[in-house]
């Protein structure tokens, strides 16, 4: 689908000192890019020029420069020669030298000086002569090897430095070396032709075989052309009285193989640099083929030259030479050059360049694959081409999607949008009356020009609907040329005011204009002006736009289009290829791709390995060379954001076939067109264009076109909502009147979902969302259910409408099951409303509720709306069994109606509800043992609230089912309800310590009392068990309350540290005492557990923080020894181990291997993300971790989280040894009291210290622990599994930042002077 264009041209003429000669042989200097050619000998004048032609290229033009590098005479060497000739002419650009091969013998070596030795002048040697004549020579690809043969038919090989390497002979017996057998692969006698079928002979027989017959225009030349990577050379010459043949030899020397005979065959020869064919011509009667072989020596194809109308071509000298790409076969004839170039297997003649004389010679550009340079007598072409797809406009709405492919005289044209037609075939196919050079549609596609060598054929497009019509001729313009030669045509515009812009070439580069009237045809007196240094017309994205834009040689942009050279404010770095000038609301980007697939826009550089590119209205399309396609959002240069290679995740990168380029892009239909390397199209539909596409329609309201493109495209439906919430509901008229389908209003029900696909896996990744409306609150939206929002307003507008068909019921029965939770009870009201209305369209809605919902599902909702003909109705469309399900439904019809709802609610397992149906039914009996039955006494007591009777049977048996599940509090409560003490107070007793006010309470209120001692018994139980659970308070209480016992009381208090309420009471009673039998020693005994526990505690201080810092030093000094442990070779591991498991796909060593019994090569659990390890491991390891071994991993962990504890211990209690020391203070205990507060003051210090050094997280550790929550929380991150986890979660927790411990100071009493 691309068309070679040209993008530069020149012509040089020789000048008057070299006497008009004829250029003799070209060749290119590629490091300069500059042309050597020579000039001579000939009879006139033996001397041989040398010439090196330079062009320059400057703002406003672009000069030839013409310097003679050396001349010499050169007098043939052979008196059978009159005349010497140049038979090859190569130029070495590391050593400055051109080598010239004469076909007299002499190899001729010109040494130029290089810049810093200029007064070296030129250097001129034989390197060698060969005696017998040289007919054909050519140098390796690698330049390291000449091929030379002469005229006693033998081939030698020279290196470098013109050394014999070898030498064979060309024999007759050559043609022995290859046996071709052809099988007869596509020849008419191979095909099955029946039963009937005569030929029963060999079908590898054909029915002609090719002697090798030499065609009467053979001139007896022999060719030699390289492999592209000079492991093989092909000479093609004659073999006397025999045939021509082309002999393929080793870069050593050996003879490969030898073609197969063709009769006619001629001494043209070029193998294609990719090295799979080798061409040659052939001449029949009428007409000339380009035919191929392989390296084999078979043939492999052929094309027909396309011969011109005024004359025959089988007499030319045809040659033909491929470029170095192996993209593009050159032909020269007689008076023209042909480029060619094949896809899908077939041959396009994509330029045809008139030359009036034969040229003489054709040299393709070394690195610059469509570069070349062609002598025609005493001129050279100097001609650059571009493959580019020529693509109307892709605006809509005239994005037809039309692509034009030249082919000769033949324009192939196809509107995508209308028909995808794969090549070579297209949609239509438009004749011109000589061959074509460019094609340019205008930016809106109104007018189409063809330009070929004769003139301009101007097109008018039109369109019937959505589809295109094929082009109309509205006029042409025939161009008068006084001299063909010197005038070229190379590009052409057409803008939408009806105006033609020809880009030619005379004696510069021209612009010539030619307006026109589209309705008459007539062309107007056409003006031109001097073009300087422009290279070609640049491509315009605006449709509307009547501007033409023409790029020179250094990037800039000029405006053209009033015959006025205007330059633009912006430009490209230098001259870009292929450009493309973007308006975005005034807003201008140049947008350009040079040939080493660098892209800019304006001067920013975007990527540099793009292969092709378009512009849309929303998008800058691009193809990598990582076979990707992507999509750049428009916007301003700097704004301009190319996306990561992640098609996976991101919508604006898709994976495509390697090789692939843009040929044209449909916005309307949402789709691109891509060519694959061999010539086939592919259609496909990028997310990111359709995506964008729906959002526009979105925007414009209309959701029909929206809707049909994500039902093909499979788009999530919840972007028709999610894309503008608001602007939805406030149309839901009319969105359900351009679906229009009752199936598709079903569909996008049935698709809801609460997630905001804008927000998930449709993310606008323009970044730029135009604001909504400011009907409704995006907050009063999303607040809510977002399905039930729009099912409920679906379902507001259906049921407006007057009359209800039977569609509109479906789509009502549909948003009610779509809600969440379903409204089932909605739905099947609907059906019953139907049933008592007409019974046919009641069973097709019940067929339509049962295939949106579970049928059992809705027979029990049936059944609950206690309507027994629907429910008969549903089930019918289940598979029940109606054995089962109609005596069901007709023992209900025989209850009454309370009884059948109870009955009903009792099968569904309402059983509240049943219960009501029972109070209803006066039926009390069979309500409590249905209560007790299911547990229903909550429900029961909300019923019989006001009936006392019924309600105080209800509490008892609620009582009696509490304490039946061990909740005795409630139940003691519910019989305290009830006046029932005695249960009551066993209850409460029942209940633990914590109820024994309620219990004392309970017992004293029985009746009859209990007795003193069974009161007394009670009193004494109570106080134990609150004294072993510690609650020495209330023991106190109770031994003084109810027991009347002092003496027990104070020692309860003592021993909760409450020696200020003992003393008191010791005063209270008169019992000073006391004070000293009871009170004393039970400071005696605190003081004795407070200082053990200090003493304990600064003892494990002093142990466990040294050690804690010990381990760290450790793990920061050698964290791999210390995670690791010691093993064999420790000293040859690297130094960059990371201690996380940072990568699932890691075969290196790991921390985890330590620990889960792998050896070091093990990748079972990294390699496979499945781990080994079992439940059972990790419950042993999560056993070590808790036990924190000394010398293990988790010992660390253990030891910080052990200091934890015993701060908190410590401060938990500093309130008691305040109590204690106050009240040894009292007690004038003062050595004690102060020896005490000054060992607690000493470990609350320690304590402090301690908080400091253990509770500090290093930074590095934090970032650590900050990087491992973000990677928990990245979706796909490989986590480790059994024992593994184990050893993770203790490594996190050391890098998570942890709260340290509270712990503040000791108040100090004053009175002890410390």
């Amino acid at each position: 689908m691309r068309n070679l264009r040209n993008i530069r041209y020149n012509a040089w003429k020789s000048s008057v000192d070299l006497n008009g000669e004829a250029i003799t042989s070209t060749c290119w200097d590629p490091a300069k890019n500059e042309v050597l050619c020579t000039f001579g000998p000939s009879e006139q004048d033996g001397r041989i020029r040398l010439v090196r032609i330079s062009e320059h290229v400057r703002a406003s033009s672009i000069d030839i420069e013409c310097q003679e590098v050396a001349s010499w005479d050169a007098p043939s060497p052979n008196p059978d020669l009159a005349v010497d000739r140049v038979v090859s002419s190569h130029h070495f650009g590391d050593t400055l030298t051109t080598c010239l091969v004469l076909e007299g013998g002499d190899i001729v070596v010109v040494r130029e000086s290089d810049d810093h030795s200029p007064q070296d002048g030129v250097h001129i040697e034989i390197m060698g002569s060969i005696d017998e004549g040289i007919t054909g020579a050519s140098w390796s690809p690698d330049e390291e090897l000449l091929a030379i043969t002469t005229k006693a038919n033998t081939v030698v090989f020279m290196s470098r430095t013109f050394d014999g390497i070898t030498d064979m002979t060309m024999t007759a017996d050559d043609l022995l070396a290859s046996k071709h057998v052809s099988v007869g692969w596509g020849k008419k006698e191979t095909q099955f032709q029946g039963r009937g079928a005569k030929a029963l002979r060999d079908p590898t027989i054909p029915e002609k075989v090719d002697q090798g017959v030499l065609s009467p225009n053979d001139d007896g030349s022999t060719i030699i052309s390289w492999r592209g990577d000079g492991a093989y050379v092909a000479i093609n010459s004659v073999e006397a009285g025999i045939r021509r043949a082309i002999r393929v030899y080793s870069r050593d020397g050996v003879l490969d193989s030898v073609s197969e005979p063709v009769d006619g065959m001629q001494c043209a020869l070029s193998w294609r640099p990719a090295g799979n064919l080798m061409a040659s011509t052939q001449q029949l009667e009428d007409r000339v083929d380009v035919i191929f072989f392989e390296r084999n020596g078979l043939r492999h194809g052929q094309f027909s030259l396309r011969a011109p109308e005024d004359r025959s071509i089988t007499n030319d000298r045809i040659r033909l030479e491929w470029n170095s790409d192996s993209t593009v076969l050159a032909v020269t004839l007689d008076d023209r050059l042909q480029l060619w170039t094949m896809g899908n297997y077939h041959w396009y003649l994509k330029q045809e360049i008139f030359t009036q004389k034969r040229p003489l010679c054709l040299a393709w550009h070394p690195e610059k694959p469509l570069r070349f340079t062609s002598a025609v007598s005493g001129k050279l072409l100097l001609a650059e081409y571009i493959f580019d797809v020529t693509r109307g406009s892709l605006t809509p709405p005239y994005d037809h999607g039309a692509v034009a492919v030249i082919d000769g005289r033949t324009l192939k044209l196809t509107p995508f949008r209308t028909a995808n037609v794969p090549p070579p075939m297209a949609l239509t196919e438009l004749q011109t009356s000589s061959p074509i050079i460019d094609v340019a549609f205008s930016p809106a596609n109104t007018f189409m020009a063809v330009l070929h060598q004769l003139g301009v054929d101007v097109y008018e497009w039109k369109v019937s609907g959505q589809r295109s019509l094929p082009p109309s001729l509205v006029g042409n313009v025939t161009f008068i040329k006084e001299n063909p030669e010197d005038c070229v045509s190379l590009q052409i515009a057409v803008t939408e005011n009806s105006v033609l812009h020809c880009l030619g070439f005379e004696e510069g580069p021209v612009i010539q204009s030619h307006p026109f009237d589209a309705s008459t045809g007539e062309f107007s007196s056409n003006s031109s002006i001097y073009a300087g240094s422009m290279s070609g017309f640049v491509r315009l994205t605006q449709a509307g736009s009547t501007d033409v834009l023409a790029q020179d040689c250094l990037g800039r942009l000029h405006g053209v289009v009033n015959q006025q050279d205007e330059l633009y404010s912006i430009r490209l770095p230098s001259h870009l290829p292929w450009s493309e000038v973007i308006d975005l609301a005034g807003n201008v980007i140049a947008i350009g791709l040079s040939r080493n697939g660098h892209l800019y826009a304006n001067s920013r550089l975007l990527l540099k390995n793009c292969t092709s590119f378009l512009v849309t209205p929303a998008h800058l399309i691009i193809t990598t060379t990582n076979h990707l396609v992507k999509f750049i959002h428009l916007g301003g240069v700097d704004s301009l954001e190319v996306p990561p290679d992640d098609p996976e995740n991101d919508e604006r990168c898709r994976s495509i076939e390697r090789g692939a380029r843009l040929v044209t892009a449909i916005p309307t239909k949402m789709c691109l067109i891509l060519q694959m390397p061999r010539g086939n199209l592919e259609t496909i539909y990028p997310r990111a264009m359709v995506v964008a596409g729906i959002r526009q329609l979105i925007d414009a309201k209309d959701y029909g076109i929206a809707y049909s493109h994500c039902r093909t495209q499979r788009v999530d439906m919840n972007i028709l909502y999610d894309h503008r919430p608001q602007q939805f509901l406030a149309n839901v008229g009319l969105f359900l009147e351009q679906l229009g389908d009752v199936s598709y209003i079903d569909l996008f029900l049935s698709s809801l979902r609460e997630e905001d696909v804008t927000q998930t896996m449709y993310r606008d990744t323009k970044g730029v969302r135009n604001q909504e409306s400011p009907e409704v609150t995006s907050g009063d939206i999303r607040g809510s259910s977002k399905v039930n929002t729009i099912c409920d307003a679906v379902l507001s507008h259906l049921q407006s409408r007057k009359t209800k068909d039977h569609d509109t019921l479906q789509n009502i029965i549909t948003a009610n099951v779509c809600k969440a939770p379903p409204a089932y009870e909605d739905g099947l009201l609907v059906v019953a409303t139907l049933l008592q209305e007409d019974e046919q369209l009641a069973e097709k809605a019940v067929e339509h509720i049962c295939f949106l919902a579970d049928v059992n599902t809705l027979y029990d909702e049936a059944l609950g709306l206690y309507h027994l003909d629907l429910a008969l109705l549903v089930a019918q469309q289940s598979q029940r069994d109606p054995r089962e399900y109609l005596p069901f439904i007709q023992n209900l019809h025989q209850l009454s109606d309370l009884r059948r709802k109870f009955a009903i609610d009792d099968h569904l397992g309402r059983y509240e509800k049943a219960l009501s149906h029972l109070q209803s039914l006066q039926e009390h009996k069979e309500a409590q043992g249905y209560t007790v039955k299911h547990a229903l006494y909550a429900a029961a007591l909300k019923l019989y609230r006001y009936d006392q009777p019924n309600l105080t049977e209800l509490t008892g048996l609620y009582a009696a089912y509490l304490e039946s599940k061990s909740r005795f509090r409630e139940a003691g409560l519910t019989y305290e309800s009830l006046h029932d003490y005695t249960m009551a107070t066993r209850c409460y007793r029942a209940a633990g310590a914590s109820c024994w006010r309620e219990c004392l309470f309970t017992a004293q209120q029985q009746s009859p009392p209990p007795s003193p001692e069974a009161l007394s018994d009670l009193a004494t139980t109570l106080a134990e068990a609150l004294y072993e659970a510690k609650d020495y308070a209330s023991a106190a209480a109770i031994h003084l309350d109810y027991l009347n016992s002092l003496e027990s009381a104070i020692p309860c208090l003592c021993k909760g540290y409450l020696f200020a309420d003992a003393m008191r009471l010791a005063a209270q009673r008169g019992r000073p005492e006391l004070l000293a039998a009871a009170v004393d020693p039970g400071l005696a005994d605190a003081l004795s557990s407070s200082t053990e526990f200090f003493a304990d505690c600064k003892a494990q201080l002093r142990a466990q923080v040294p050690r804690i810092m010990e381990l760290r030093r450790k793990a920061a000094e050698d964290p791999l020894g210390f995670f690791e442990g010691e093993r064999a070779g420790a000293a040859d591991l690297p130094d960059d181990v990371s201690v996380a498991a940072s990568s699932r796909i890691s075969t290196s060593a790991s921390l985890f291997t330590r620990y889960t019994g792998k050896g070091a090569g093990s990748v079972g659990t990294a390699g496979t993300g499945v781990s080994r390890a079992t439940s059972k491991n990790r419950k042993r390891e999560e056993k070590k971790r808790a036990r924190g071994r000394k010398g293990t991993v988790y010992e660390e962990e253990y030891l910080v989280n052990s200091v934890r504890r015993l701060v908190e211990r410590v401060e938990a209690a500093k309130a008691d040894v305040e109590r204690l020391v106050f009240g040894l203070a009292r007690r004038a205990m003062h050595e004690r009291a102060r020896a005490l507060e000054t060992l607690a003051a000493e470990v609350v210090e320690a304590c402090k210290t301690a908080v400091k050094e253990v509770f500090v997280v290093p930074e590095e550790k934090k970032k650590a622990g900050d990087e491992g929550k973000d990677r928990d929380d990245e979706d796909g991150e490989w986590r480790p599994m059994g024992a593994d986890a184990v050893l993770l979660e203790n490594l996190e927790a050391a890098w998570r930042k942890q709260e340290p411990p509270v712990i503040t100071g000791l108040e100090r009493l004053s009175l002890l002077g410390s």
